[in-house]
């Protein structure tokens, strides 16, 4: 269905104001059509492998929040969302895999919709449509990118809490952290990075 017929039909009109949940609600219908409409035809392979990258530059002023967890440091990442540079990797990672659009595609920064929104909204409609496409999680391994602040306290919270967004054992989430040795913008503390690899298997194989 074309986007345009998507907008006619109020999938995206902002005439009336809803509550933030009904909103993010109508909006996640939405991006389900226009992920549907612009998949690519995939076979059904045993096992699907997607990689997927993030930067955000840091400022004063807002929260660093990563992995659904908050984090407490005197900078947070600008963004048009909470920002959460983990999950938003991961949603990519798991869209590649799936040969659908990718983040930015489905929840574009330019649509107020998603000003301030979580960002698990968008793993967990990753995640469905993982199980919609007949695949489950298989392994995932993040790298986590920030000269500050020390991220190995949090951790094994983030991991907790990623795993069960994306209802899987965390045995099989991996976390891990990395300074960048001082050089250039991730060193010199004006931005954070992400990068994750997933795994899916195909469920009758699970």
């Amino acid at each position: 269905m074309a986007l345009q017929s998507i907008r006619a039909r109020g999938a995206f009109s902002s005439s009336r104001v809803a509550p933030q949940p009904l909103r993010a609600a109508r909006a996640v219908r939405a991006v389900r059509v226009v992920a549907s409409a612009a998949a690519v035809t995939a076979p059904s392979l045993p096992y699907r492998v997607g990689h997927g990258f993030d930067l955000h530059r840091l400022a004063e002023g807002y929260k660093l929040i990563i992995g659904g967890i908050d984090i407490p440091h005197t900078k947070g990442c600008e963004a048009h969302s909470d920002g959460d540079v983990l999950l938003h990797t991961v949603t990519d990672a798991i869209l590649g895999a799936l040969s659908l659009p990718d983040i930015g595609q489905l929840f574009p920064d330019t649509d107020p919709k998603w000003k301030g929104a979580r960002s698990d909204i968008f793993l967990k409609e990753a995640v469905r449509l993982m199980g919609d496409k007949g695949y489950v999680l298989g392994n995932l391994d993040c790298t986590i990118i920030a000269q500050k602040p020390k991220l190995s306290p949090h951790k094994e919270n983030i991991r907790s809490n990623l795993s069960a967004i994306l209802n899987a054992d965390p045995s099989v989430v991996n976390i891990k952290a990395k300074t960048h040795e001082k050089v250039d913008s991730i060193g010199e503390e004006r931005s954070i990075a992400c990068h994750a690899v997933v795994m899916l298997i195909r469920k009758d194989l699970a």
